[in-house]
Formats: C-alpha cells, sequence, structure tokens
C-alpha cells in the first residue's frame, strides 16, 4: 500500500473502492516499525491520537524531556487555533478549507518573529467552529499582528467583526442586488450605518 494503509480498486462507471491493506492491517507501517515504542506507544498509537491527546501524552514526565517539550512547542499553536480535535495523522485531503488555512496560521505562529512581515488572507476561517475556539481563532491573530503582521479577514462571524481595525460591508443584498461598498470605518461606526444590515448586528455587540 505504499504507507497508505488502503489499496484502491478501480471501479469502470462507479466509485473507487478503498479496501484496507491486508499487509499492514491499515496501521500504514511494517511490523519492525510499529515494534518501536515510546511510552508504550508505537507510531501507529502516536498518530491515531488527536493534537490534544498527543500533548497530553508528550507532556507526561520521562527520560527525554527535552525532546518531548519541543514536540509540545510545535504542537501547541494547532490547539491555540482551534484544531485540537485532529489527528496527528490526519491525511491533508481530508481538512477542510478552514481547517487547512488554521494549520497555515499555526505554521507561522511556531516560528514567532522569525518570518518576514507578511500579508494574510483568510476566507471565512471560523466556519465550523465552537465560539470558544473563535476565541482562541482571535487570539492567535493578535499574536500575528503583534509579531508585525498584517491581516485580511473576509468574515461574517461578529466576534470577529467587531475586533477590525477597518471594517469593509458589502452589499447591502446577496447576489445580483448586492456586492457594491455599503460601509468602510471602524465597528464603533458601522453601528451607525442605517444602510447596513451588518450594522444592527455590530450595535448590539458593541452595546
Amino acid at each position: 500500500c505504499e504507507g497508505e494503509g488502503v489499496l484502491k480498486g478501480e471501479m469502470q462507471f462507479m466509485a473507487d473502492v478503498f479496501l484496507q491493506c491486508d499487509t499492514c492491517h491499515g496501521k500504514r507501517y511494517k511490523e519492525e516499525a510499529l515494534e518501536i515504542k515510546f511510552l508504550d506507544k508505537n507510531i501507529f498509537d502516536i498518530l491515531e491520537m488527536n493534537i490534544d491527546e498527543a500533548i497530553t501524552f508528550f507532556s507526561q514526565p520521562n527520560a527525554n524531556k527535552n525532546l518531548t517539550e519541543r514536540i509540545v512547542m510545535k504542537l501547541k499553536p494547532l490547539q491555540d487555533v482551534g484544531l485540537g480535535y485532529l489527528k496527528m495523522g490526519q491525511p491533508s485531503s481530508t481538512l477542510s478549507g478552514g481547517e487547512a488555512q488554521r494549520i497555515k496560521l499555526a505554521s507561522f505562529l511556531v516560528n514567532g518573529t522569525n518570518e518576514k512581515p507578511t500579508l494574510f488572507i483568510f476566507d471565512e476561517p471560523t466556519t465550523g467552529l465552537h465560539f470558544h475556539d473563535v476565541n482562541k481563532l482571535l487570539t492567535a491573530f493578535e499574536a500575528l499582528i503583534n509579531n508585525g503582521h498584517s491581516l485580511i479577514v473576509i468574515e461574517h462571524d461578529p466576534d470577529v467583526i467587531k475586533t477590525a481595525d477597518w471594517v469593509i460591508d458589502l452589499g447591502p443584498e446577496g447576489g445580483e442586488a448586492g456586492g457594491y461598498l455599503v460601509f468602510a470605518g471602524t465597528p464603533e461606526d458601522l453601528t451607525k450605518c442605517k444602510e447596513s444590515y451588518t450594522a444592527e448586528v455590530m450595535a448590539r455587540k458593541l452595546s
């Protein structure tokens, strides 16, 4: 299976069929590799953990403290942007657009101030996020800004909009009745714009 864990069977006129590999039994590694363990877990066991579980696992007291601390340091930004539920070994092809954006964000957070100032454009990064994770994402945005980067965020979430330095509101409706500049300015000034539907929501959020 070349490390995939599954074998693809191409079906004419039908969707491809994926079958578990008879050699590795879906574990993706040879027996020799699976015999090597760290804190009683082999590489398959670790890749089956989600990010939150892996951080807890590598935070245990052990004889390789320097190594595990570096691993936790690399994983923590993924947790900070609300991706703690992803599996360690999850294929990139299964990620949503929002998840892929947040992984890119986490990679910049790992590097801290080592990256040159960059303009980030996020397209609705809060899609599918619990409101607690939205707060984590906003904290990550703030960390990027503190490191000298700039952000443009396309978003409908009022909790994100209210933290913006500058808001561009397009509308007034959707589809053919939209796409016009309704407002440009601070979130506070947006609340005074009578032509904007967003203003009604922001007035409640900022009251």
